[in-house]
């Protein structure tokens, strides 16, 4: 007698998940998803929803600045978009790329430097549309970026933290703080497996209106994307870069790569490997 089929079919690709978080090779059951995937599925998608409403703990982020060392919570400006609420934020894209009127008074009213100088870069960061990546990650990867620039003698800008932000508002704070380069560190849009994903996007010059292809960025920060450390590596480099040619955007490429010698690492093919 033969035994009974099994419950739960098993997919072939079965053996491609370790390279992958993806929802593959997930089996099924007649023609529906196991219970279990199915329930891990629900999961993701409940955590990702919560990091998109979730709010920035501003207090504690300045908390974690200062004991890192990298800004003093008394001097580090806190400034909102013209977006005054969450729900205002999600359905207004428009009000998060821009400053209300306090925080634009606010920036205009800081002291110039007496030579008139523009400072180097100004490190901007928002909480996007993940506040948790930027709880989790945007200190330590600040952390390894200033270990990077410690001994190159710029000028940093006073760190800002905006509130219910996105991109573009990077291009604003940097344009009235006066700086050659923003630096913007940012929660990116949850996905079902990288709810804590934190984006860099970097842009030479900045001021408003610019579009998109003016940017670099720099995605996927996160323990099971690119590590705090790499991320930092490619934001100096890139810096570095704009800095030299004065420009970014689509005509300045990541090439550090290439500069450090690993293009001809040779790199295998988990399609082709066999046991």
């Amino acid at each position: 007698m033969k035994p009974p089929p099994p419950s739960v079919l098993a997919n072939p690709w079965q053996a491609l998940r370790q390279f992958t978080a993806a929802r593959i090779a997930l089996g099924r059951t007649g023609v529906s998803l196991p219970t279990q995937p199915q329930l891990a599925f629900q999961l993701a998608h409940a955590r990702a929803r919560d990091a998109v409403h979730l709010a920035l703990d501003v207090p504690q982020l300045l908390k974690d600045l200062e004991t890192a060392q990298l800004a003093r919570a008394d001097t580090c400006l806190v400034l909102d978009s013209a977006a005054s609420d969450r729900l205002q934020y999600l359905q207004h894209p428009d009000k998060g790329r821009r400053l209300d009127d306090a925080s634009r008074e606010r920036l205009r009213a800081l002291p110039q430097p007496p030579d008139g100088r523009r400072c180097d870069i100004a490190f901007v960061i928002a909480d996007g549309l993940s506040a948790l990546a930027i709880a989790q990650h945007a200190v330590p990867l600040l952390d390894a970026v200033m270990r990077l620039i410690a001994a190159e003698h710029w000028v940093l800008a006073p760190l800002t933290v905006v509130r219910q932000g996105r991109v573009a508002v990077g291009d604003e704070v940097g344009e009235l703080l006066g700086a050659r380069l923003v630096v913007l560190l940012i929660g990116e849009r949850p996905g079902l497996s990288s709810p804590d994903s934190l984006g860099i996007y970097l842009t030479w010059m900045p001021r408003v209106g610019l579009t998109d292809e003016r940017r670099n960025c720099i995605s996927n920060v996160r323990p099971a994307g690119l590590s705090h450390e790499d991320a930092a590596a490619k934001a100096f480099y890139l810096v570095s870069q704009m800095r030299r040619r004065q420009l970014s955007g689509v005509r300045l490429k990541d090439d550090s790569a290439v500069d450090s010698g690993l293009q001809g690492v040779a790199r295998g093919n988990f399609l082709l490997e066999r046991d």
